[in-house]
């Protein structure tokens, strides 16, 4: 589970696909999917710590940006954690595949969209509740959610994608943690596999920008594009057959 975990951490780090890794090792070591999933979604809040720390001088200025984002995400992540319990999956089963694919086709066309309409931050409530969007479904299963949220977040503020990408990383982890603390009150985390996956996760999160810090952003896009429609595709056939 450990080793799982810093693969996953790296993914996450730099493609936002953790749980294509750390999902399948839970099941692999015989959780049921619903404990699989509510184990994975609490230990990924170690992804966040990790590429906090590995992410300072990404982060530097974007404090006031992670503070509102992550807002956004803890909400988010409450009302997805509360869906998970409270409803069936197979609405969700069905729509995911085709919101992974386009996060993916976005995060692709990002920097067109950002020339045709100029280099200003967007204002207003559509990147907030974009954000709060995403959460929700973190909350709720999370495979591809940090595409989404990578996709979201490159077109709508003009910086570096290593700088959007920690902003991104950081701010996911607060609905990780409301949903964490609330399955985990609820008895539904296997930690005797989540506290290894999380160690793991933890070092895969900082290890992970240092890769991103040398990627170039457009083979960086082509990269997590591609893993994302792969993953789309995975969970189309198995919602669909």
């Amino acid at each position: 589970m450990a080793g799982a975990g810093i693969l996953a951490g790296i993914t996450s780090t730099v493609a936002g696909l953790a749980s294509l890794v750390s999902y399948p090792a839970l099941l692999a070591v015989g959780l049921e999917p619903r404990t699989a999933n509510t184990t994975n979604t609490a230990a990924l809040l170690f992804v966040a710590l990790g590429a906090a720390a590995g992410s300072r001088p990404e982060l530097a200025g974007q404090g006031g940006r992670v503070a509102r984002f992550g807002l956004a995400t803890l909400c988010g992540g409450a009302t997805g954690a509360v869906l998970l319990l409270t409803t069936p999956a197979r609405a969700f089963e069905l729509v995911v595949p085709w919101l992974i694919a386009g996060a993916a086709v976005l995060l692709l066309l990002s920097p067109r969209i950002v020339a045709a309409r100029g280099a200003a931050p967007r204002r207003g409530p559509a990147l907030p509740l974009s954000v709060f969007g995403v959460a929700v479904y973190t909350g709720y299963f999370g495979a591809g959610a940090g595409v989404a949220l990578l996709a979201i977040m490159a077109v709508m503020i003009p910086e570096p994608l290593a700088r959007v990408n920690a902003v991104k990383n950081v701010a996911s982890g607060f609905s990780n943690a409301v949903a964490a603390l609330l399955f985990t009150a609820l008895g539904f985390v296997a930690w005797e596999a989540a506290a290894p996956l999380a160690a793991g996760l933890l070092a895969g999160g900082a290890l992970g920008p240092r890769i991103v810090r040398v990627l170039p952003a457009g083979l960086m896009r082509w990269i997590v594009a591609a893993a994302a429609l792969g993953l789309a595709a995975s969970l189309a056939v198995d919602a669909y057959r």
